[in-house]
Protein backbone atom coordinates (compact mmCIF):
# COMPACT_ATOMS: atom_id res chain seq x y z
CA UNK A 1 0.00 0.00 0.00
CA UNK A 2 1.53 3.49 -1.05
CA UNK A 3 0.12 6.58 0.40
CA UNK A 4 1.70 10.13 0.66
CA UNK A 5 4.50 10.22 3.31
CA UNK A 6 4.01 13.89 3.88
CA UNK A 7 1.58 15.96 4.94
CA UNK A 8 -2.53 15.72 3.30
CA UNK A 9 -2.75 17.23 -0.04
CA UNK A 10 -6.07 18.76 0.69
CA UNK A 11 -6.22 21.50 -1.89
CA UNK A 12 -5.86 18.66 -4.69
CA UNK A 13 -8.39 16.67 -2.46
CA UNK A 14 -11.02 19.70 -3.18
CA UNK A 15 -10.02 20.17 -6.74
CA UNK A 16 -10.48 16.23 -7.07
CA UNK A 17 -13.92 16.42 -5.64
CA UNK A 18 -14.87 19.53 -6.81
CA UNK A 19 -14.27 17.96 -10.62
CA UNK A 20 -16.24 14.87 -9.65
CA UNK A 21 -18.99 16.93 -8.66
CA UNK A 22 -19.29 18.64 -11.28
CA UNK A 23 -18.82 16.30 -13.85
CA UNK A 24 -21.42 13.65 -12.03
CA UNK A 25 -24.09 16.54 -12.47
CA UNK A 26 -23.26 16.38 -15.96
CA UNK A 27 -23.57 12.63 -15.90
CA UNK A 28 -26.66 12.73 -14.08
CA UNK A 29 -28.29 15.53 -15.68
CA UNK A 30 -27.84 13.92 -19.21
CA UNK A 31 -29.16 10.05 -18.19
CA UNK A 32 -32.41 11.79 -16.36
CA UNK A 33 -33.08 14.37 -19.00
CA UNK A 34 -32.72 11.68 -21.33
CA UNK A 35 -34.84 9.13 -20.06
CA UNK A 36 -38.19 11.79 -19.27
CA UNK A 37 -37.24 12.51 -23.38
CA UNK A 38 -38.14 9.04 -23.85
CA UNK A 39 -41.27 8.54 -20.69
CA UNK A 40 -42.83 12.10 -22.35
CA UNK A 41 -42.16 10.50 -25.71
CA UNK A 42 -44.09 7.28 -24.97
CA UNK A 43 -41.52 4.81 -24.89
CA UNK A 44 -41.99 1.72 -22.51
CA UNK A 45 -39.85 0.26 -20.30
CA UNK A 46 -37.03 -1.64 -22.77
CA UNK A 47 -36.53 1.92 -24.47
CA UNK A 48 -35.12 3.12 -20.78
CA UNK A 49 -33.35 -0.07 -20.14
CA UNK A 50 -31.82 0.17 -23.56
CA UNK A 51 -30.46 4.18 -22.83
CA UNK A 52 -29.30 3.18 -19.09
CA UNK A 53 -27.31 -0.18 -21.47
CA UNK A 54 -25.67 1.82 -23.17
CA UNK A 55 -24.80 4.26 -20.75
CA UNK A 56 -23.37 1.25 -18.26
CA UNK A 57 -21.85 -0.90 -20.99
CA UNK A 58 -18.67 0.88 -21.78
CA UNK A 59 -17.75 0.98 -17.86
CA UNK A 60 -18.11 -3.06 -17.84
CA UNK A 61 -16.24 -4.15 -21.42
CA UNK A 62 -13.49 -1.91 -20.80
CA UNK A 63 -12.30 -2.12 -17.36
CA UNK A 64 -9.64 -3.61 -18.19
CA UNK A 65 -8.22 -1.31 -20.54
CA UNK A 66 -9.13 1.86 -18.75
CA UNK A 67 -7.96 0.45 -15.30
CA UNK A 68 -4.76 -0.45 -16.85
CA UNK A 69 -4.48 3.16 -18.49
CA UNK A 70 -5.26 4.30 -15.12
CA UNK A 71 -2.37 3.20 -13.96
CA UNK A 72 0.23 3.55 -16.77
CA UNK A 73 -0.77 7.01 -18.35
CA UNK A 74 0.00 9.78 -16.31
CA UNK A 75 -3.46 11.09 -14.64
CA UNK A 76 -3.28 14.84 -15.70
CA UNK A 77 -3.13 13.27 -19.10
CA UNK A 78 -6.29 11.25 -18.65
CA UNK A 79 -7.99 13.86 -17.18
CA UNK A 80 -7.47 16.37 -19.94
CA UNK A 81 -8.22 14.40 -22.87
CA UNK A 82 -11.27 12.64 -21.45
CA UNK A 83 -12.71 15.95 -20.24
CA UNK A 84 -12.45 17.57 -23.38
CA UNK A 85 -13.61 14.37 -25.63
CA UNK A 86 -16.59 14.40 -23.54
CA UNK A 87 -17.93 17.93 -23.19
CA UNK A 88 -17.85 17.34 -27.20
CA UNK A 89 -19.82 14.26 -27.30
CA UNK A 90 -22.07 15.44 -25.36
CA UNK A 91 -22.20 18.92 -27.41
CA UNK A 92 -23.35 16.73 -30.83
CA UNK A 93 -25.80 14.88 -27.84
CA UNK A 94 -27.61 18.34 -27.59
CA UNK A 95 -28.22 18.22 -31.34
CA UNK A 96 -28.95 14.69 -32.20
CA UNK A 97 -32.21 13.23 -33.22
CA UNK A 98 -31.99 10.19 -34.53
CA UNK A 99 -32.65 7.13 -32.00
CA UNK A 100 -29.18 5.16 -32.98
CA UNK A 101 -27.05 8.38 -32.83
CA UNK A 102 -28.05 9.43 -29.42
CA UNK A 103 -27.43 5.62 -27.78
CA UNK A 104 -24.17 5.79 -29.87
CA UNK A 105 -22.82 9.17 -28.02
CA UNK A 106 -24.02 8.21 -24.97
CA UNK A 107 -22.14 5.40 -25.14
CA UNK A 108 -18.90 7.25 -26.14
CA UNK A 109 -20.05 9.73 -23.15
CA UNK A 110 -19.71 6.94 -20.73
CA UNK A 111 -16.06 5.32 -22.58
CA UNK A 112 -14.85 8.68 -21.28
CA UNK A 113 -16.42 7.68 -17.56
CA UNK A 114 -15.14 4.41 -17.47
CA UNK A 115 -11.43 6.37 -17.73
CA UNK A 116 -11.95 9.00 -15.71
CA UNK A 117 -14.01 7.25 -12.61
CA UNK A 118 -10.91 4.78 -12.02
CA UNK A 119 -8.07 7.61 -12.28
CA UNK A 120 -9.91 9.71 -9.93
CA UNK A 121 -10.51 7.21 -7.17
CA UNK A 122 -6.76 5.79 -7.29
CA UNK A 123 -5.25 9.46 -7.55
CA UNK A 124 -7.23 10.32 -4.25
CA UNK A 125 -5.14 7.74 -1.82
CA UNK A 126 -1.97 9.29 -2.60
CA UNK A 127 -2.73 12.97 -2.20
CA UNK A 128 -3.69 11.73 1.86
CA UNK A 129 -1.92 9.50 4.59
CA UNK A 130 -3.53 6.34 6.08
CA UNK A 131 -5.52 7.76 8.74
CA UNK A 132 -6.91 10.35 6.19
CA UNK A 133 -8.71 8.51 3.90
CA UNK A 134 -12.25 7.85 5.21
CA UNK A 135 -12.22 11.50 5.56
CA UNK A 136 -11.03 12.06 1.75
CA UNK A 137 -13.10 9.49 0.52
CA UNK A 138 -16.45 10.71 2.03
CA UNK A 139 -15.09 14.22 0.51
CA UNK A 140 -14.83 13.17 -3.20
CA UNK A 141 -17.60 10.72 -2.40
CA UNK A 142 -20.08 13.27 -1.37
CA UNK A 143 -19.00 15.49 -4.12
CA UNK A 144 -20.26 12.95 -6.54
CA UNK A 145 -23.60 12.36 -5.18
CA UNK A 146 -24.53 16.28 -4.85
CA UNK A 147 -23.31 16.59 -8.30
CA UNK A 148 -26.40 12.97 -8.83
CA UNK A 149 -28.39 14.77 -6.38
CA UNK A 150 -28.38 18.08 -8.44
CA UNK A 151 -28.42 16.33 -11.43
CA UNK A 152 -32.22 14.75 -11.75
CA UNK A 153 -33.40 17.64 -10.24
CA UNK A 154 -31.77 20.30 -12.63
CA UNK A 155 -33.32 17.97 -15.62
CA UNK A 156 -36.81 18.27 -14.35
CA UNK A 157 -36.55 21.52 -13.72
CA UNK A 158 -34.89 22.56 -17.69
CA UNK A 159 -36.51 19.73 -19.27
CA UNK A 160 -39.91 21.59 -18.24
CA UNK A 161 -39.00 24.70 -19.26
CA UNK A 162 -36.70 24.04 -21.97
CA UNK A 163 -36.68 20.74 -23.41
CA UNK A 164 -33.76 18.92 -23.81
CA UNK A 165 -30.93 21.10 -25.65
CA UNK A 166 -30.63 23.48 -22.57
CA UNK A 167 -29.33 20.38 -20.18
CA UNK A 168 -27.61 18.94 -22.57
CA UNK A 169 -25.71 21.92 -23.62
CA UNK A 170 -25.13 22.44 -19.77
CA UNK A 171 -23.97 18.97 -19.32
CA UNK A 172 -21.59 19.96 -21.67
CA UNK A 173 -19.71 22.84 -20.14
CA UNK A 174 -19.84 20.71 -16.86
CA UNK A 175 -17.11 18.56 -18.31
CA UNK A 176 -14.26 21.28 -18.63
CA UNK A 177 -14.54 20.81 -14.51
CA UNK A 178 -12.08 17.88 -15.64
CA UNK A 179 -9.70 19.44 -17.50
CA UNK A 180 -9.61 22.28 -15.33
CA UNK A 181 -8.78 19.67 -12.38
CA UNK A 182 -6.27 17.91 -14.73
CA UNK A 183 -4.14 20.72 -15.24
CA UNK A 184 -4.08 22.24 -11.85
CA UNK A 185 -4.03 19.03 -9.54
CA UNK A 186 -0.11 18.81 -8.28
CA UNK A 187 -0.46 14.82 -7.41
CA UNK A 188 0.05 13.06 -10.31
CA UNK A 189 0.06 9.22 -11.12
CA UNK A 190 0.73 6.85 -13.66
CA UNK A 191 3.14 7.09 -16.05
CA UNK A 192 6.80 5.36 -16.55
CA UNK A 193 8.87 7.23 -14.79
CA UNK A 194 6.67 7.07 -11.20
CA UNK A 195 7.22 4.71 -8.04
CA UNK A 196 3.25 3.61 -9.15
CA UNK A 197 5.39 1.62 -12.23
CA UNK A 198 8.54 1.02 -10.33
CA UNK A 199 6.66 -0.85 -8.39
CA UNK A 200 4.34 -2.72 -10.75
CA UNK A 201 7.64 -4.07 -12.83
CA UNK A 202 8.85 -5.88 -9.71
CA UNK A 203 6.05 -6.80 -7.63
CA UNK A 204 4.07 -9.90 -8.63
CA UNK A 205 0.21 -8.67 -10.69
CA UNK A 206 -2.36 -7.83 -8.52
CA UNK A 207 -5.48 -10.05 -9.14
CA UNK A 208 -8.78 -10.17 -7.52
CA UNK A 209 -9.54 -13.40 -6.58
CA UNK A 210 -6.13 -13.87 -4.55
CA UNK A 211 -7.52 -11.44 -1.52
CA UNK A 212 -10.97 -13.59 -0.83
CA UNK A 213 -12.07 -10.77 1.34
CA UNK A 214 -11.99 -8.28 -1.61
CA UNK A 215 -13.75 -11.36 -3.86
CA UNK A 216 -16.52 -11.24 -1.63
CA UNK A 217 -17.11 -7.69 -1.08
CA UNK A 218 -17.08 -7.43 -4.41
CA UNK A 219 -19.30 -10.31 -5.35
CA UNK A 220 -21.68 -9.17 -2.27
CA UNK A 221 -22.33 -5.95 -3.85
CA UNK A 222 -22.83 -7.19 -7.50
CA UNK A 223 -25.16 -9.42 -6.36
CA UNK A 224 -27.28 -6.80 -4.05
CA UNK A 225 -27.37 -4.06 -7.50
CA UNK A 226 -28.20 -7.47 -9.36
CA UNK A 227 -30.97 -7.61 -7.11
CA UNK A 228 -32.70 -4.50 -6.82
CA UNK A 229 -31.09 -2.84 -9.96
CA UNK A 230 -34.33 -3.22 -11.90
CA UNK A 231 -35.65 -0.21 -9.75
CA UNK A 232 -33.51 2.09 -12.20
CA UNK A 233 -35.82 1.80 -15.05
CA UNK A 234 -39.18 1.48 -13.37
CA UNK A 235 -38.82 4.19 -10.51
CA UNK A 236 -39.80 6.94 -13.37
CA UNK A 237 -42.69 4.93 -14.09
CA UNK A 238 -43.56 3.99 -10.60
CA UNK A 239 -43.32 7.95 -9.78
CA UNK A 240 -44.99 9.81 -12.90
CA UNK A 241 -47.66 7.20 -13.95
CA UNK A 242 -48.80 5.18 -10.65
CA UNK A 243 -48.08 7.95 -8.29
CA UNK A 244 -49.06 11.00 -10.65
CA UNK A 245 -45.93 13.18 -10.45
CA UNK A 246 -44.71 15.92 -12.59
CA UNK A 247 -40.76 15.94 -13.98
CA UNK A 248 -40.04 18.07 -11.13
CA UNK A 249 -41.10 15.76 -8.51
CA UNK A 250 -39.42 12.99 -10.43
CA UNK A 251 -36.10 15.05 -10.12
CA UNK A 252 -36.50 16.10 -6.33
CA UNK A 253 -37.89 13.06 -5.18
CA UNK A 254 -35.03 10.41 -6.51
CA UNK A 255 -32.48 13.14 -5.54
CA UNK A 256 -33.41 12.20 -1.75
CA UNK A 257 -31.57 8.86 -2.39
CA UNK A 258 -28.32 10.76 -2.87
CA UNK A 259 -28.76 13.31 -0.49
CA UNK A 260 -29.17 10.37 1.76
CA UNK A 261 -25.44 8.92 0.33
CA UNK A 262 -23.99 12.30 0.94
CA UNK A 263 -24.75 12.25 4.81
CA UNK A 264 -24.49 8.37 5.27
CA UNK A 265 -20.93 8.81 4.04
CA UNK A 266 -19.90 11.44 6.65
CA UNK A 267 -21.56 9.49 9.18
CA UNK A 268 -20.20 6.30 8.51
CA UNK A 269 -16.53 7.88 7.60
CA UNK A 270 -16.20 8.73 11.59
CA UNK A 271 -16.74 4.58 11.95
CA UNK A 272 -14.64 3.68 8.98
CA UNK A 273 -11.30 5.21 11.27
CA UNK A 274 -11.92 3.23 14.29
CA UNK A 275 -12.39 -0.29 12.58
CA UNK A 276 -9.00 -1.19 11.40
CA UNK A 277 -10.05 -4.57 11.41
CA UNK A 278 -10.72 -5.31 7.79
CA UNK A 279 -13.42 -8.27 8.39
CA UNK A 280 -15.51 -5.97 10.43
CA UNK A 281 -15.46 -3.36 7.63
CA UNK A 282 -16.85 -6.41 5.05
CA UNK A 283 -19.41 -7.31 8.28
CA UNK A 284 -20.89 -3.88 8.70
CA UNK A 285 -20.96 -3.19 4.60
CA UNK A 286 -23.48 -6.77 4.54
CA UNK A 287 -25.81 -4.81 6.57
CA UNK A 288 -25.83 -1.75 5.27
CA UNK A 289 -26.52 -3.48 1.97
CA UNK A 290 -29.65 -5.01 3.84
CA UNK A 291 -30.76 -1.01 4.72
CA UNK A 292 -30.69 -0.56 1.06
CA UNK A 293 -32.94 -3.11 0.29
CA UNK A 294 -35.12 -2.70 2.99
CA UNK A 295 -35.65 1.12 1.80
CA UNK A 296 -36.78 -0.32 -1.39
CA UNK A 297 -39.17 -3.01 -0.27
CA UNK A 298 -41.31 -0.44 2.16
CA UNK A 299 -41.41 2.53 -0.63
CA UNK A 300 -43.47 0.52 -2.80
CA UNK A 301 -46.62 0.80 0.09
CA UNK A 302 -45.96 4.46 -0.20
CA UNK A 303 -49.45 6.41 -1.96
CA UNK A 304 -47.78 9.42 -2.63
CA UNK A 305 -44.28 10.08 -4.51
CA UNK A 306 -43.58 12.74 -1.24
CA UNK A 307 -43.30 9.97 1.04
CA UNK A 308 -40.69 8.41 -0.77
CA UNK A 309 -38.42 11.16 0.19
CA UNK A 310 -37.67 10.01 3.92
CA UNK A 311 -37.91 6.10 2.93
CA UNK A 312 -35.21 7.03 0.28
CA UNK A 313 -33.15 8.99 2.28
CA UNK A 314 -32.64 6.31 4.80
CA UNK A 315 -31.68 3.92 2.42
CA UNK A 316 -29.40 6.20 0.73
CA UNK A 317 -27.69 6.80 3.93
CA UNK A 318 -27.25 2.89 4.45
CA UNK A 319 -25.91 3.16 0.37
CA UNK A 320 -23.28 6.31 1.11
CA UNK A 321 -21.86 4.21 4.04
CA UNK A 322 -21.11 0.88 2.16
CA UNK A 323 -19.69 3.10 -0.46
CA UNK A 324 -16.87 4.58 2.61
CA UNK A 325 -16.29 0.92 3.46
CA UNK A 326 -15.88 -0.35 -0.13
CA UNK A 327 -13.43 2.52 -1.06
CA UNK A 328 -11.44 2.02 2.39
CA UNK A 329 -10.91 -1.74 1.82
CA UNK A 330 -9.72 -1.43 -1.51
CA UNK A 331 -7.26 1.50 -0.93
CA UNK A 332 -6.00 -0.49 1.97
CA UNK A 333 -5.86 -4.17 0.77
CA UNK A 334 -4.63 -3.21 -3.35
CA UNK A 335 -1.31 -2.50 -3.92
CA UNK A 336 -0.75 1.48 -4.88
CA UNK A 337 0.34 0.12 -8.27
CA UNK A 338 -2.89 -1.61 -9.36
CA UNK A 339 -5.29 0.81 -7.32
CA UNK A 340 -6.98 2.15 -11.05
CA UNK A 341 -7.38 -1.76 -12.02
CA UNK A 342 -8.37 -2.22 -8.72
CA UNK A 343 -11.08 0.63 -8.52
CA UNK A 344 -12.00 -0.31 -12.63
CA UNK A 345 -12.91 -3.75 -11.76
CA UNK A 346 -14.93 -3.08 -8.74
CA UNK A 347 -16.74 -0.67 -11.36
CA UNK A 348 -17.17 -3.32 -14.06
CA UNK A 349 -18.56 -5.74 -11.72
CA UNK A 350 -21.08 -2.88 -10.19
CA UNK A 351 -22.22 -1.68 -13.59
CA UNK A 352 -22.76 -5.29 -14.96
CA UNK A 353 -24.63 -6.31 -11.99
CA UNK A 354 -26.66 -3.05 -12.80
CA UNK A 355 -27.45 -3.69 -16.44
CA UNK A 356 -28.54 -7.09 -15.65
CA UNK A 357 -31.11 -4.80 -13.21
CA UNK A 358 -31.87 -2.72 -16.66
CA UNK A 359 -32.81 -5.17 -18.81
CA UNK A 360 -35.02 -7.58 -16.14
CA UNK A 361 -36.56 -4.14 -15.29
CA UNK A 362 -37.41 -3.69 -18.90
CA UNK A 363 -38.79 -6.40 -19.68
CA UNK A 364 -41.00 -7.08 -15.62
CA UNK A 365 -42.64 -3.46 -17.12
CA UNK A 366 -44.08 -5.52 -19.68
CA UNK A 367 -46.24 -7.90 -18.20
CA UNK A 368 -45.97 -6.27 -13.90
CA UNK A 369 -47.25 -3.16 -12.69
CA UNK A 370 -44.23 -1.01 -11.21
CA UNK A 371 -45.67 -1.07 -7.40
CA UNK A 372 -45.38 -5.18 -7.65
CA UNK A 373 -41.64 -4.61 -9.41
CA UNK A 374 -40.40 -2.47 -6.82
CA UNK A 375 -41.81 -4.94 -3.42
CA UNK A 376 -40.47 -7.52 -5.51
CA UNK A 377 -36.74 -5.79 -6.12
CA UNK A 378 -36.74 -5.24 -2.65
CA UNK A 379 -37.47 -8.66 -1.47
CA UNK A 380 -35.03 -10.28 -3.86
CA UNK A 381 -32.54 -7.77 -2.47
CA UNK A 382 -32.78 -9.03 1.14
CA UNK A 383 -33.04 -12.63 0.51
CA UNK A 384 -29.48 -12.31 -1.31
CA UNK A 385 -28.31 -9.99 1.37
CA UNK A 386 -29.23 -13.28 3.90
CA UNK A 387 -27.38 -15.65 1.46
CA UNK A 388 -24.70 -13.62 1.21
CA UNK A 389 -24.31 -13.94 5.42
CA UNK A 390 -22.13 -17.48 4.80
CA UNK A 391 -19.64 -16.45 2.37
CA UNK A 392 -19.18 -13.37 4.26
CA UNK A 393 -18.25 -15.10 8.02
CA UNK A 394 -16.27 -17.94 6.07
CA UNK A 395 -14.16 -15.08 4.17
CA UNK A 396 -13.55 -13.10 7.99
CA UNK A 397 -12.83 -15.89 9.56
CA UNK A 398 -10.31 -16.97 6.92
CA UNK A 399 -8.72 -13.51 7.30
CA UNK A 400 -8.48 -14.01 10.92
CA UNK A 401 -6.84 -16.93 10.88
CA UNK A 402 -4.42 -15.85 8.49
CA UNK A 403 -3.50 -12.83 10.29
CA UNK A 404 -2.96 -14.99 13.47
CA UNK A 405 -0.75 -17.47 12.02
CA UNK A 406 0.91 -14.27 10.53
CA UNK A 407 1.94 -12.84 13.71
CA UNK A 408 4.10 -15.29 15.24
CA UNK A 409 5.95 -15.86 12.17
CA UNK A 410 6.26 -12.21 12.48
CA UNK A 411 7.37 -11.97 15.82
CA UNK A 412 9.83 -14.90 15.50
CA UNK A 413 11.52 -13.13 12.45
CA UNK A 414 12.00 -10.23 14.35
CA UNK A 415 13.40 -12.04 17.01
CA UNK A 416 16.46 -13.61 15.31
CA UNK A 417 17.14 -10.41 13.81
CA UNK A 418 17.75 -8.90 17.47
Amino acid sequence: MSFTTDESRWPDVWLAATARGISSCGDFLAAATLTLALQSAGAGGLAVSGLLLAATLPLVVLAPLTGRLADRVDSRMLLVAAGLAQAAVCLALAYARDPVLVIALVALLATGLAVTQPAIAALVPVMVRPEDLPRAGALNQTAGTLGALAGPALAGLLVGQFGTRVPLLVDAFSYLALVAAGLLIRTRRGGRRTPAAVAAAVAPAWRLRRDPLLTVMVGSVAAVIGAVGAVNVIEVFFIRETLGSSTTVYGLVTGSWTLGIVLGAWLFARVARRLADDGALLGAGLVLLGGCCLAVLVSAAVPSAWLLVPIWLAGGVTNGGNNVFDQLLLARRVPEASRGRAFAVFGAAAQGAAMGGYLVGGLLLEVAGPRVLIAGCGVAGLLVVVALLGPVRRAVRAERAAARTATPAAVSVAAKSV
